[in-house]
């Protein structure tokens, strides 16, 4: 009987053993082998990637002053124009019959005031109504002046030298006051500058003078220097973005249009904090936001949300999120959930 216990007791012994091992070798299964980088805030200027359009700094739609029926538009699209050249005018039947009334109007005026002038030197008149015909004559006489003044803008003369950009009414067409009729610019002077769109992060990272890298994709992509030139004061209503202008150094003028297409790469000339990490560490995400694994004790991953000011050459800028953390984990990342055991191998 007592070999029989024994035999029984032995056997539960070896079964425990058995189990104890089976769970150890489940528990090192359930380890993954992981590479880590350690993590270290650095001050870097981070580059800035953009794209837009050329433009010049004196773009100007041109309009009359006065509404009316256009009586010839002079030029078109492209065409070179010089300073004081006529580029469109009214029909001035309207406008002339206004002036021709005021005149009329200023000449009656002057005769009464005069007629009243001598009644009150001889005491037939009373003071007020020689006032009243003063009145009359001063009102007449800028009536007068504001309509010769609208005959003199009846007509569009290019303030400076440069190119028609676009043509935005024809030959008998009733525009109102300042209705554009053309757009120019000053072309000619080779005051070309990219205008290019920017979040409101990238945009507060730059200033006046900062380098850039200009791309022209007419020029068969080749490179060319600039500088951040301007910066807008608020939002495009229409694209929601902060756009910068950059000035383009040495590009050929004459391969160069209004609305051609360029690319920029900014550098700020002001550094500032951020992490630096592969692309291949982040796991999903978009351009501004992602997730990444990290170890605090080299034993367990946890699972953190960054935030993503850029992305550059395989290289990802880390504004935020990783504050607490020590190492990042960059392979075997895929295997891993929040809270896994690894190993890190190297």
């Amino acid at each position: 009987m007592k070999k029989i216990c024994l035999l029984f007791s032995l056997i539960a012994v070896f079964s425990a053993c058995s189990s104890k091992k089976k769970e150890a070798a489940a528990v090192t299964s359930d380890v993954i082998p992981v590479s880590v980088i350690s993590l270290q805030q650095e001050s870097i200027s981070r580059p800035i990637q953009a794209s837009g359009v050329f433009t010049t700094e004196d773009e100007t739609y041109m309009g009359f002053k006065i509404g009316g029926v256009i009586q010839h538009v002079f030029v078109k699209e492209g065409d070179a124009v010089k300073a004081g050249q006529l580029l469109a005018s009214l029909n001035l039947t309207e406008i002339k019959a206004q002036v021709q009334q005021a005149q009329i109007m200023l000449e009656k005026a002057k005769r009464d005031h005069a007629r009243a002038k001598n009644l009150y030197r001889d005491s037939v008149a009373t003071l007020e109504q020689y006032q009243n015909a003063k009145t009359g004559l001063e009102i007449a006489q800028e009536a007068y002046n504001a309509g010769a003044f609208n005959q003199s803008y009846a007509e569009i003369r290019a303030l400076k030298s440069g190119f028609v950009l676009k043509k935005l009414a024809n030959d008998g067409q009733v525009v109102g006051p300042g209705t554009p009729v053309v757009l120019l610019n000053g072309a000619n002077k080779g005051n070309w500058v990219l205008k290019v769109g920017l979040s409101d992060r990238d945009w507060a990272a730059t200033r006046a003078g900062d380098p850039a890298e200009i791309t022209i994709d007419a020029t068969s992509g080749e490179k060319y220097s600039g500088t951040v030139l301007a910066k807008s004061e608020g939002v495009d209503p229409v694209t929601g973005t902060l756009w910068v202008s950059l000035r383009v150094s040495g590009a050929p003028t004459a391969k160069l249009a209004a609305g051609l297409f360029g690319k920029a790469k900014i550098t700020p000339r002001e550094k500032i904090k951020s992490w630096v990490i592969p692309y291949d560490a982040i796991l999903d995400g978009n351009a501004t936001e992602g997730y990444v694994f990290v170890t605090k004790d080299g034993k367990t991953a946890q699972k953190v949300k960054i935030q993503i000011s850029s992305i550059d050459h395989g290289k990802v800028f880390v504004s935020s999120g990783l504050e607490d953390a020590q190492s990042l984990i960059t392979s075997g990342n895929a295997y891993l959930d929040a809270g896994s055991a690894i190993k890190i191998v190297r």
